[in-house]
């Protein structure tokens, strides 16, 4: 039976699933809008799309990291409330998310939707999350993931807050044991902390660094205090400003917050790790999600939300 437009959108007003679900759901079933109204429910499709214009900004973030230690993977998925974020059903299904993350040959989030789910190939991870919106009654959104690879050393994860945020740290190192295992721990917490946004000043952009001058400089010109000051004086304080804020969001110049002294910064900490254990290490990289970050959260009226819930 031919498939028309206007079946395809009949379906779609009838369950809020997506058009392509819709004409696939009418092509499987020879155009029975029953059994394709069937075959959505079944798939966990109906319904699902009708909640995707509401703001998912709660959620989780997980890790996973291969027995091996050389790979790892994190991932974020969100929710529209902490309530729903909390619910074991939800954290269950992004330990599945997280699992197949590990796993995945997809190089971007797209790619990783369109794959098969693992735990049914019939489904995608797309389809998938759609069932599970509709089960969980909420929109979700897988919103990010992350995989790193480590052949000579090992990946470390650490979950702060129950999920609020995520990190993964790269160690490269010829020794691993559980000395040097608690040192990457207590970086990544570092990381999760502190929230630096490079490894080490020789990532830091060089158009970023001109910027900074320019902002730095503009500051210092409007500083009543150093007017009149010669050039010189003004760029040393210039670059003096500039030192400290590399300190502060480059991992390794940071101040390592467990330090006794206060001074000892991370690149020292993991420097003593290594001296005492006889082993070459390096911190190459991490990986950092916080749950939410750069989304707009819902503000809902809770006598309100409930008000309209009477008058429906």
């Amino acid at each position: 039976m031919a498939i028309t437009a206007a079946m395809v959108k009949e379906l779609r007003e009838m369950t809020g699933a997506g058009m392509m679900d819709c004409k696939k759901a009418l092509a499987q079933t020879d155009g029975d809008m029953d059994k394709a109204l069937d075959f959505l429910r079944e798939k966990g499709l109906a319904g699902a799309q009708k909640k995707a214009g509401r703001i998912a900004a709660e959620g989780m973030v997980d890790a996973a990291v291969s027995e091996d230690g050389h790979t790892a993977a994190l991932v974020e998925v969100n929710a529209e409330t902490d309530f729903v974020a909390k619910n074991e059903k939800f954290r269950s299904y992004v330990a599945e998310v997280t699992a197949q993350a590990l796993t995945t040959k997809a190089a971007d989030l797209e790619a990783f939707l369109a794959e098969p789910w693992a735990l049914d190939s019939s489904l995608t991870v797309k389809e998938q999350l759609s069932s599970m919106i509709a089960v969980i009654g909420e929109n979700m959104n897988i919103r990010r993931f992350s995989q790193l690879h480590e052949a000579n050393g090992f990946l470390q994860s650490y979950i702060h807050a129950g999920g609020k945020i995520g990190v993964i740290v790269d160690v490269e190192t010829d020794v691993i044991n559980d000395a040097i295992r608690e040192m990457a721990k207590n970086v990544a917490m570092q990381v999760a902390a502190l929230n630096p946004r490079y490894t080490s000043d020789a990532e830091v952009d060089q158009a970023y660094l001109e910027r900074e001058r320019e902002i730095l400089a503009a500051q210092i010109a409007n500083d009543p205090k150093m007017a009149g000051k010669p050039e010189k004086v003004i760029q040393g304080a210039v670059q003096g400003r500039l030192a400290k804020e590399l300190k502060e969001i480059c991992l390794l110049d940071q101040v390592y917050v467990k330090a006794e002294d206060g001074k000892q910064n991370v690149a020292s900490y993991v420097a003593s790790v290594a001296k005492a254990n006889g082993a070459k290490i390096t911190v190459k990289g991490f990986v950092r999600f916080e749950t939410g970050e750069g989304l707009e959260h819902k503000s809902e009226n809770f006598a309100e939300e409930v008000a309209k819930q009477m008058s429906k």
